[in-house]
């Protein structure tokens, strides 16, 4: 029983001792010194972020309704609305054909009937691309994309 009592002694002391800080960590970076430094990072991060947005249309005897926001972080959709599909994802590409599909970025699923959607992602350059396309991954279909402007 001893053997076992002084394991667990230790263990126990060391995650007070790593508790303590971890705690003394969140108290420091919430001190008065790091409030404009916050502030002053918000200011910078949104003048860095290039919005570009886009208004879906459906492709062949496909419907996708609504509109995309894409930014270097994240892309918005905004009273979407497709034909339900299989397996819809949401691709960035540079043109609406299968061929820039597939040297596209695939971004996420995405949900037929959901209006608003959002995607976030590490900061990333988005010049290289002017479309949103709405694909069915299943049977290789485009159902709809957004030029973006």
């Amino acid at each position: 029983m001893r053997k076992t009592a002084i394991p667990a002694a230790a263990i126990l002391a060391l995650s007070l001792m790593l508790s303590a800080c971890s705690g003394a960590a969140t108290d420091t970076s919430s001190s008065e010194s790091t409030a404009p430094e916050s502030s002053e990072t918000e200011t910078d991060t949104e003048m860095m972020h290039e919005e570009v947005t886009g208004t879906f249309e459906g492709a062949g005897e496909h419907s996708v309704e609504g509109t995309v926001t894409v930014s270097d972080i994240e892309i918005v959709l905004s009273g979407y609305s497709s034909d339900e599909g299989p397996d819809l994802n949401i691709y960035l590409t540079n043109g609406a054909d299968e061929d820039a599909v597939a040297a596209g970025m695939q971004v996420d699923s995405v949900v037929f009937d959901e209006a608003s959607q959002t995607f976030t992602f590490d900061a990333m350059d988005i010049s290289g691309y002017d479309t949103v396309v709405i694909y069915c991954d299943k049977v290789k279909a485009i159902f709809g994309s957004a030029l973006l402007s």
